[in-house]
């Protein structure tokens, strides 16, 4: 019960301290506030700068209010609080739909998403989200300064995506469900990138081909090594795969 209790005090602290903190900044003049919040921002402070912000968009009939607003949500973005940057560069470009910043800030929406989502391992909802964000930014102000970042951040995020896909083929291939293995992995090779995930993807799929006794997938699978790969050591132990599994075939063929 003390331990209760103690929380509960704790809570309407903090309650009223936030209350008294907004109580303070509404009875500050406007451009002071705005001072107080440049000063805290200029001096990598965000989240301090960050309420005095809020405010100045809370009032509305400020001339700093747009300003203000783009203001809160950089500070979150530099602060590394990217969901609550998001949302507030949306509302800027929602509320504010020819402030000067908007390409900047629709720019930083696709960055955030892409520093707040996972590594490969996990589902990629941010990293969609990302790339959604950038083709919005690319096709909506295609001049702007920072296209080719975009494009750099949108390159990242491809290849997020097809990490995903080669290791969810990987851990189906470990399971032994090599129709969905091969599916994953036929997705990462139909791309063409000819790098280490396609070496990886062509791999594992000559070994699914050699499981299945399908020599002719297996030598296919292995002319492509050959056209892209021909000096990884993947190449070599398939093509002693495809050695083994023809002389298998031929000994079937030659029973009566």
């Amino acid at each position: 019960m003390k331990f209760k209790s103690l929380i509960l005090i704790s809570l309407t602290v903090l309650i009223l301290a936030a209350c008294t903190l907004n109580k303070n900044l509404n009875l500050i003049p406007a451009d002071t506030k705005w001072e107080i919040a440049e000063n805290y921002y200029n001096k990598g402070k965000y989240l301090k700068a960050a309420p005095y912000y809020e405010q100045l968009v809370l009032e509305r009939n400020s001339i700093y209010t747009a300003e203000a607003q783009y203001k809160l949500a950089d500070s979150y973005f530099l602060a590394g609080k990217y969901l609550d940057a998001v949302a507030e560069f949306q509302l800027l470009i929602s509320l504010f739909p020819d402030y000067k910043q908007n390409s900047t800030a629709q720019y930083k929406i696709g960055v955030a998403y892409y520093y707040y989502s996972p590594n490969p391992h996990y589902t990629q909802i941010e990293t969609v989200k990302a790339i959604d964000a950038f083709h919005l930014f690319l096709d909506k102000y295609p001049r702007d300064e920072n296209r080719e970042d975009a494009y750099k951040y949108l390159e990242k995020c491809q290849k997020k995506l097809i990490e995903k896909a080669y290791l969810a083929g990987y851990i189906y291939y470990k399971i032994d469900d090599y129709s969905s293995a091969l599916m994953y992995f036929d997705e990462v090779i139909e791309l063409g990138n000819h790098d280490k995930l396609e070496l990886n993807s062509l791999f594992y799929s000559a070994k699914i081909h050699y499981y299945r006794q399908d020599i002719d997938k297996l030598y296919q699978t292995q002319e492509i090594l050959r056209e892209y790969f021909p000096d990884s050591k993947e190449l070599k132990k398939i093509i002693k795969k495809t050695k083994i599994l023809n002389k298998k075939m031929s000994k079937i063929k030659q029973k009566p």
